[in-house]
């Protein structure tokens, strides 16, 4: 039945004329079979033979096949771990280039490549009834709703989580919650553009399979960092019965129809399939020596550069290919706008393990057509030799910057760094990034995100609190320039809970109020709390799902008023670097002591000394701006510099700052930010 086809595209291709071609590469396997079943995927009906190999791409033309066919693979080939071999045909396998996903891992050792217990021995156990599997599907049309295209400088992301986000939301329809349909809803969207984000920065939406090991507490791996299906949406987000595809595009369109973008986490530095104990269901059976790196010393077992078992071997052609197709297809089918990349050093090492800027697949997506037009973002670190590379990745890129963020909580929190610190990571981050044609927008500037604690928590709690995770509270970072401004966890005490919200507003003020790309954590905005649960990455549940009903709307306003005011003061959101020296006619920054002089190297050097002031030159006929931050614990004196200087924003202020003229002389509160400049 199967005729010759073609080596390309990978993966099944609906054909114009009729059929589907399918191509998977595998060469070191001896033989492939095409295995076709049932509508549900419960029944294998056929199994064909590829009897065609060009160039380690097994490929075959099935006539007649259409849209919605179930498929799977078989490969065939040694078994021989301590060589890198894992072929084993009694277990069926996803394709890799799977656009839709059928059924789901449940963590049944029949999905094991090897007997349990015994590492070397091939398991002879067919696992085609709950295998994972392929199903065949029609391209998409053209997008409906042209792409926004947004300046650097005005960027805004806001990192979600695409079911917590809508479970709790009172304003979307009980159907749509923890749905993609639910982030479409006009409540979501007028939320996220009343915050003025620009860019929605959705956790991993790639199928995933959740850990043997955490399915057995009950748990999941509610974050999404555990894939199997690089190019298939996540069918838990979709409406049951519903298409994953086409449920996501709509997302994306609607995301479009407000001028905002769409950019999603992305996880090509591991798979699901774990370390050398864990299932064959994709990779390790179809060549485990081409798509992985093993170990030098034992290729039996995983280089785990990752944390999560094993990591997959960018310096091989085939696997950059397989992350380049994929990233395409998100862009062009999908709607994607761009991607943040998990682990993202793993994706630059080359053959010899080292970090390369120059790697395969950084130059590959520099240079493509489509992947050079989106949002590239790294991740700048992975816990292999030499992993973090924070500043490092080419032009073009931009960075999750966790120096920001832990300068500003040292600052504030702990008065533990100086002001040249601060000042530094206030201004961009320039030792990082100030290279090779970079802008200041390569730094992405947090305070928070997924991995920790969040703003409220940061705020609540000095220790993590673990213990749900069911790692004996072993997990998550301990070292998290937290301050629970005296009291652990909740508190009815009406002192602290006044301290912590003023410290909530400067940390954010300070977030808005910096050059570089901000992001914002979805939930810090109305004062989320996940009790203390800094790695909250298997809670499906309330730790999680963002709560709407007790949202803080104070602080809520108070977000919204502090994008107002970075999209009015250009001089906050400048894409390029100030000048150390301004020649003649160009503005810079002024760097002031309280006591109104410049900065000398003396003043820098006190460790003892929190307050500075800061003003920015604005364009001709703008005005210029002035920031002042008094970090300490005693009200800061200053003496202003000349100006006709109008407040803007005041952060110990709960609700708006009324808008007066400054005086020559004025006095910030403690752990206070302000923001001065032209008459409203």
């Amino acid at each position: 039945m199967l005729g010759q086809g073609l080596p390309h595209p990978l993966g099944a291709t609906l054909l114009p004329g009729g059929g589907v071609n399918f191509a998977l590469v595998a060469p070191r396997a001896e033989a492939v079979e095409l295995c076709l079943f049932d509508a549900a995927g419960r029944q294998e009906q056929q199994r064909l033979r590829l009897a065609h190999c060009t160039d380690g791409v097994w490929h075959g033309l099935l006539p007649g096949a259409r849209a919605g066919l179930v498929y799977g693979w078989r490969v065939h080939g040694p078994w021989s771990p301590h060589d890198g071999h894992r072929f084993n045909p009694a277990k069926l396998l996803l394709d890799p280039y799977a656009r839709e996903v059928v059924g789901r891992y449940r963590g049944e050792d029949v999905s094991l490549g090897h007997v349990p217990g015994q590492p070397d021995a091939r398991d002879p156990r067919d696992n085609a009834a709950v295998a994972l599997k392929a199903r065949v599907t029609a391209p998409m049309p053209p997008l409906a709703t042209p792409r926004p295209r947004i300046a650097a400088a005005d960027r805004v992301l806001y990192e979600l989580h695409p079911k917590g986000h809508t479970m709790r939301h009172p304003d979307v329809p009980p159907a749509h919650r923890g749905r993609y349909a639910g982030l479409a809803e006009p409540a979501v969207l007028d939320h996220l553009q009343r915050l003025g984000v620009t860019s929605l920065s959705l956790m991993p939406v790639q199928h995933r399979a959740d850990e043997a090991r955490l399915q057995t507490l009950g748990l999941a791996n509610y974050w999404g960092y555990s894939p199997i299906g690089w190019f298939a949406p996540e069918a838990r987000y979709a409406s049951d019965g519903g298409s994953p595809m086409a449920e996501f595009r709509a997302l994306a369109e609607a995301v479009h129809a407000r001028g905002m973008e769409l950019v999603i986490d992305v996880v090509f530095n591991h798979s699901a399939e774990t370390d050398e104990l864990g299932p064959t269901l994709s990779l390790r059976g179809i060549d485990n020596a081409l798509y992985y790196r093993l170990r030098a010393d034992d290729p039996a077992f995983y280089e785990n550069w990752t944390g999560c078992g094993n990591c997959l071997d960018f310096s091989e052609p085939r696997v950059v290919q397989l992350a380049m197709d994929a990233l395409r297809h998100w862009v062009t089918e999908l709607g994607v706008d761009g991607f943040r990349f998990d682990l993202g050093p793993v994706l630059g090492r080359g053959p010899g393990g080292g970090f390369d800027a120059r790697a395969p697949f950084l130059a590959a997506c520099l240079q493509d057509p489509v992947l050079s037009q989106a949002l590239l973002i790294a991740e700048p670190w992975d816990i292999g030799p030499g992993g973090y590379q924070l500043g490092a990745f080419p032009p073009g890129w931009l960075e999750w910057n966790d120096r920001f963020r832990d300068t500003q909580r040292a600052f504030w929190l702990h008065r533990a760094v100086g002001r040249g610190d601060f000042a530094h990571r206030l201004t961009g981050s320039s030792g990082e990034f100030a290279h090779d044609g970079r802008a200041p927008t390569a730094s992405v500037n947090f305070i928070t995100a997924h991995d920790g604690f969040n703003l409220r928590d940061l705020l609540s709690y000095d220790q993590r609190h673990n213990e749900a995770n069911g790692e004996h509270n072993r997990d998550g970072h301990a070292h998290n320039l937290s301050h629970n401004q005296g009291v652990e966890g909740d508190t009815q005490g009406a002192d602290v809970l006044a301290r912590r919200r003023r410290f909530a507003r400067v940390l954010l003020a300070a977030l808005m109020c910096s050059q570089g790309t901000p992001m914002l954590l979805a939930g810090d905005e109305l004062g989320h709390t996940q009790r203390g649960n800094n790695n909250a990455y298997c809670q499906d549940n309330a730790t999680t799902w963002i709560d709407w009903a007790g949202a803080d709307e104070a602080l809520i306003d108070f977000t919204a008023r502090l994008a107002a005011l970075r999209r009015r003061a250009a001089p906050l959101r400048r894409a390029r670097w100030w000048p150390p020296t301004p020649a003649a006619g160009e503005r810079g920054i002024d760097w002031l002591a309280p006591e109104g002089q410049a900065m000398t190297p003396a003043d820098w050097a006190r460790g003892d000394a929190h307050a500075l002031a800061i003003r920015f030159g604005g364009e001709a006929g703008k005005g210029d701006w002035l920031l002042l931050a008094n970090a300490g614990e005693a009200p800061a004196p200053f003496v202003l510099p000349p100006g006709d200087w109008h407040l803007h924003l005041a952060s110990e202020d709960e609700g708006a700052t009324q808008p007066r003229p400054l005086a020559g002389r004025e006095t910030l509160p403690p752990g206070s930010l302000w923001v001065a400049g032209p008459r409203d």
